[in-house]
């Protein structure tokens, strides 16, 4: 059974047959249906339901001569709001089954992003038609999550808050000169990675890791798109499973300057979430690719 199945409100599922049987309820009252003709010449189709607002569970598999449905695999959703990364996304197929990672090397973070694709459907549309790669598109993040907690925020006054931004802007700058070859910029980072690392250490002595680290976005164990994030929480509403009851939190937070919706069942967050608090967790990050409005 799959691990984030709690976080959009299924935590008291705890049998295959009911998963069956909510599966079955998926695929013949899904809300949207995708179908579209693989490498091998099968059709492979994506029923996706929601349950909330947003929150939803999708089932995938193939066709076969008959236009019988064999079901392959299912996993639980988020749909995301707003745009995260401009950034092109490249797409690579997961090894066992017909389903796809997505990685987004975004400067603000510092790393290669990797996410569980959502729209698989659309990618391989293109991807049988030869038309990747596609340019121009953005990229919308959501997460899930199976345990977080609550932060109060570090007290920051005006001149603070433009300090900060001032020197995110000049460090984005030199991320992308780096990654062009500039050797000045890849030793002043360097530098600065030093002197950090150096200042957090005499300082953490004394101090709470937490009151000196505002934000952080890190790979978390041996998964590829798990990741421990804390993030400052820019927006939350709180939505119902229709057929458990249970009730999700859906916060939206901005994490080393990536804005991003998590859902979070109630029972699994310590804490009380507000504006301008932060969220502390693992999440398995997804995506979605906005293609461009004139792609077909």
């Amino acid at each position: 059974m799959h691990k984030f199945m709690r976080a959009i409100g299924f935590g008291s599922l705890d049998n295959h047959k009911r998963l069956q049987e909510l599966l079955t309820d998926v695929i013949l009252n899904a809300d949207r249906r995708s179908i579209v003709k693989g490498q091998n010449g099968a059709l492979t189709g994506e029923f996706c339901k929601d349950f909330a607002n947003g929150l939803g569970i999708a089932v995938c598999g193939e066709f076969d001569e008959d236009e019988r449905f064999i079901y392959e695999y299912y996993y639980p959703y988020l749909e995301g709001s707003g745009i995260t990364s401009c950034e092109d996304v490249s797409v690579e197929r997961h090894a066992e089954k017909e389903s796809y990672a997505g990685v987004c090397d975004d400067i603000k973070v510092g790393m290669s992003l990797i996410f569980y694709l959502k729209n698989k459907i659309p990618y391989m549309r293109a991807m049988m038609n030869d038309k990747l790669p596609v340019r121009g598109t953005t990229l919308t993040l959501s997460a899930l999550s199976v345990s977080g907690t609550i932060l109060m925020p570090i007290q920051k006054n005006e001149q603070q808050v433009q300090k900060v931004k001032q020197a995110s802007a000049a460090r984005n700058s030199l991320m992308a000169a780096a990654r062009k070859g500039d050797e000045d910029a890849i030793e002043t980072l360097t530098l600065e990675d030093m002197d950090m690392y150096t200042t957090i250490s005499r300082r953490i002595q004394k101090e709470d890791i937490f009151s000196l680290v505002d934000t952080y976005f890190m790979p978390y164990g041996v998964e590829c798109d798990l990741y421990s994030v804390l993030g400052e929480i820019m927006a939350i509403r709180q939505v119902t499973n229709q057929i458990t009851g249970e009730k999700i939190n859906i916060i939206t937070i901005c994490s080393n300057e990536l804005t991003f919706d998590v859902s979070i069942n109630i029972i699994d967050i310590y804490g009380e979430p507000k504006i301008g608090r932060r969220f502390k967790g693992v999440i398995w990050l997804q995506g979605n690719i906005n293609f461009p409005e004139d792609f077909s």
